[in-house]
């Protein structure tokens, strides 16, 4: 299968990859290509930017959650009719989990046989460019560095220099460069980037992307490097069945500005496995949609929604009802806070929410936790049965507290380089809340279960009438 594709790395976190990774996919989407765009990792926020760069949804591409194998079963999947593939890397080329490879940029560039253009931040720099980039190509011999592309380049002659300087020195071609252009970076807050469903003017954002590289990049150029790269062989198929099933639950997933943190292959997943997936609002809809078998809130950014999402009353006494009704409610970290009796945002002003766990969240100025993690099921629950070990990831600025004492907990979480696990996570009935966020694809018979859960729910529901 020959793909052509690009991983747009660079030297470290910061240097302006995903700025430039955006701009590229809207560069070759504007001149007539259909472009697939991923990332390395686990972030929710930076393939929101790609998707609307595109047209075509993000990929996230993590070896720590699907493994080589699966990697490549996603990326195959979702490159069918694409005549490039960009993807976005992770932090800095070779940073991984830990002192390992693991997840990193460089791991999934040599999985998928894929070319780097390495970003370098040029500014303050000249002759020492070389030998940053020598080192990145000297690293691992293995990754093939194809290319470089200089941002925060302060003048024509500045890029002549560091070009005679990379390409003399490094044996690494200079592809092309971006000037200082601060207008075109994209905006952050405590999360990260600010999502791309919340940022006004996004279109005409986009444009400003695509300008910033009319004067220093070769499209054209850069496409003959992706189309270098060889055929891939025939990806497992470890994830997703043979043939999709026929629909047998309906499946709520809460998705809007303050709930949209999703792997897309995560959904289609509980799709191709018997979800029919219906979209819905916690800000904008009254209540939830009728003969609804289960419920899914993702994270997001909640705290940022405090005063509509607390408006929307009639929302949340339908979520509640259909809960004590015993539907399966599955809610992932901002998912929890929304499920609390209250939050308390960042200044300490209280803000009731759908109260089905009665503590309360309160955010917190400093990061809480960030990073990968094991978790042990403590309880069993519509996803896991007690004693079933998952893999996951947290990121939050926010805790519980309040909550009663003995209320059963859903994990014991070991994160990296930690020998005493962390509590986390909340089960009551067919409640599952926990701020630790899964990739239902790396998890299959987790999908699996939650969907049967909800059948057994939409049975029960028939049988007495509702």
């Amino acid at each position: 299968m020959s793909i052509p594709r690009l991983l747009i790395a660079a030297t470290h976190s910061g240097a302006g990859k995903t700025t430039l990774a955006t701009a590229l996919m809207a560069a070759f989407t504007r001149a007539g290509f259909v472009v697939q765009p991923f990332k390395v990792g686990p972030d929710y926020i930076d393939p929101g930017y790609h998707t609307a760069a595109t047209g075509r949804i993000s990929r996230n591409l993590d070896t720590y959650f699907l493994g080589a194998g699966g990697v490549r079963e996603v990326f195959a999947r979702a490159a069918s009719g694409a005549d490039l593939c960009l993807i976005e890397g992770v932090m800095g080329l070779y940073d991984g989990k830990g002192a390992t490879e693991r997840g990193s940029s460089a791991e999934v560039a040599k999985i998928l046989d894929a070319p780097v253009l390495l970003v370098v931040d040029a500014r303050s720099m000249s002759r020492s460019a070389a030998a940053l980039v020598l080192g990145y190509r000297l690293f691992d011999p293995q990754v093939n560095l194809a290319g470089v592309l200089l941002n925060r380049v302060g003048s024509h002659r500045h890029y002549a220099t560091l070009r005679e300087s990379i390409e003399g020195r490094a044996g690494v071609p200079v592809l092309g460069w971006v000037g200082r252009r601060e207008e075109i970076s994209l905006p952050h807050r405590h999360l990260g980037l600010v999502p791309a469903l919340e940022k006004n003017a996004l279109a005409e954002h986009l444009e400003q992307l695509v300008a910033a590289l009319e004067e220093g990049v070769d499209l054209f150029r850069l496409l003959e490097v992706a189309r270098q790269a060889p055929p891939l062989p025939k990806a497992p198929g470890e994830i997703f069945p043979p043939t999709p099933l026929s629909p047998r639950v309906r499946l709520g997933v809460v998705k809007d500005a303050a709930f949209n943190f999703y792997y897309q292959d995560g959904l289609e997943l509980l799709a191709a496995l018997g979800a029919e997936i219906v979209f819905v609002s916690a800000l904008s809809d009254s209540g939830l949609p009728p003969e609804l078998d289960g419920l899914y809130i993702g994270g997001g950014f909640p705290e940022m929604f405090l005063e509509q999402l607390a408006a929307n009353t009639g929302f949340m006494e339908s979520l509640c009802r259909a809960f004590n009704q015993g539907m399966p409610v599955y809610a992932e970290c901002g998912g929890l806070m929304y499920l609390c009796r209250a939050i308390y945002d960042f200044e300490g002003r209280e803000y009731p929410m759908a109260g089905l766990l009665p503590g309360i969240c309160r955010m917190h100025s400093r990061r809480v936790a960030l990073g990968y993690c094991e978790a042990r099921v403590l309880t069993d629950n519509i996803l896991a049965p007690a004693r079933a070990k998952l893999v996951g990831h947290e990121f939050h600025y926010s805790f519980i507290e309040g909550m009663p004492e003995g209320f059963p907990r859903a994990y014991m979480l070991y994160r990296e380089g930690e020998i005493e696990g962390q509590l986390d996570g909340y089960v009551q009935g067919n409640l599952l809340a926990s701020y630790l966020h899964l990739h239902f694809a790396a998890c299959p018979e987790v999908a699996r279960r939650f969907i049967d859960r909800c059948e057994q729910y939409k049975k029960q529901r028939r049988s007495m009438g509702c």
